[in-house]
């Protein structure tokens, strides 16, 4: 009995050290744009263990960032935005890895889900699920008021909601604020098939900060405001707090609409409930809630605020303005977005319903 519990503990102590081993020797190549590196999987920020241990130690001089994880052949998806949970890739390549002055930037070829980019450990787009959320914030507020001429966007880096927003044929000039060159860069580059319309003559963009943008712009100037921003941490805090809503607002038309990334209904309604609070304190026409499912993205789903100023009524839950036909020509036909799912885009289960109601009074 002795030499089998002597033996259990022995290989159980080799699977831990070969575990280990495997986790910190695992190299990769990376294909950054000015050539080929190689790099350990410690560059990635592997080892979580020293922020952990930093902040048992009392260094608060940094928040925490999320943290992505590669061990041999996999890519854990791991966060203080969503604790205690983790999402998994396998991947076939890292294609790039770098650090930009705002965060930390990767692009890998995933084995279920094509090319993925990476911010800061946290998954942006994919090339398999990315028209989920690229045509859903873009066609959700402009499908709901009539003829947008004039549209900006906030973030988007990776490209996708352009080719969306190319899709309606009024548009006549979208500008675009990006605070991260590398992010559109990498797009170009590694997703040719979704940024797409960077070189379009109708596209206006800046390299630069999306708050000072919106402070400096002529009020009344946008038909619709799409805020493409990652999660609420590092460079998008801002994007996420009350002055940058009452921006959005001055720099709306009367009936103008905006429609902001909203994070998770499974992992966020504290969140959600501020963002909620805010918008019905600015935004004095409609103020609605909808979500989708992105497979990749944190618990499955992603929300979207949408928000109308006052002026012309906008009912976002009814699209008024469909998109034309031959709009599939050009960009191809829809792959996630129709006037049905629109709708049903609003309907929330009774414990956001609840949250959300709170708020109005």
């Amino acid at each position: 009995m002795l030499l089998k519990v002597s033996m259990i503990i022995f290989f159980i102590s080799l699977l831990q050290s070969n575990a280990i081993s495997y986790i910190y020797s695992f190299l990769f190549t990376t294909v950054a744009m000015n050539g080929t590196k190689e790099a350990s999987v410690t560059d990635l920020k592997i080892p979580r263990e020293k922020d952990d241990k930093a902040a048992a130690n009392g260094d608060k001089t940094k928040e925490p960032a999320c943290i992505s994880s590669l061990i041999p052949g996999w890519f854990s998806e791991m966060s203080p935005m969503w604790p205690g949970e983790a999402h998994s890739l396998k991947v076939e390549k890292v294609l790039f890895h770098g650090k930009s002055d705002y965060q930390d930037v990767i692009v890998f070829q995933s084995a279920a889900y094509g090319k993925v980019l990476v911010l800061d450990g946290v998954i942006q787009l994919t090339e398999r699920d990315e028209c989920a959320y690229q045509e859903m914030i873009t066609h959700l507020p402009l499908c709901s008021i009539p003829n947008p001429k004039k549209v900006l966007v906030i973030g988007g880096g990776g490209g996708g909601v352009l080719p969306e927003i190319a899709r309606h044929i009024s548009v006549e000039q979208i500008d675009m604020c990006e605070i991260d060159k590398m992010v559109v860069d990498v797009s170009k580059q590694f997703f040719p098939n979704v940024a797409i319309r960077f070189e379009d003559p109708r596209v206006n963009l800046v390299i630069g900060d999306g708050v000072a943008f919106l402070k400096n712009a002529a009020e009344g100037s946008y038909d619709a405001v799409i805020v493409d921003s990652s999660d609420p941490i590092g460079p998008a805090k801002e994007l996420f707090e009350k002055p940058f809503f009452q921006s959005v607002a001055r720099a709306l038309r009367p009936g103008g609409v905006v429609c902001t990334q909203a994070e998770s209904l499974w992992l966020h309604m504290d969140i959600i409930e501020g963002i909620v609070s805010n918008c019905r304190d600015i935004f004095k026409g409609s103020v609605n809630y909808a979500w989708t499912s992105v497979p990749t993205y944190p618990s499955g789903v992603i929300g979207f605020m949408l928000c109308s100023t006052e002026g012309p009524h906008v009912d976002f839950k009814n699209p008024v303005n469909l998109i034309d036909s031959s709009s599939s020509k050009a960009n191809g036909p829809l792959k996630f977005y129709n006037s049905e799912i629109h709708s049903a885009a609003f309907c929330l289960p009774s414990f956001a319903k609840k949250v959300i109601a709170s708020t109005a009074n």
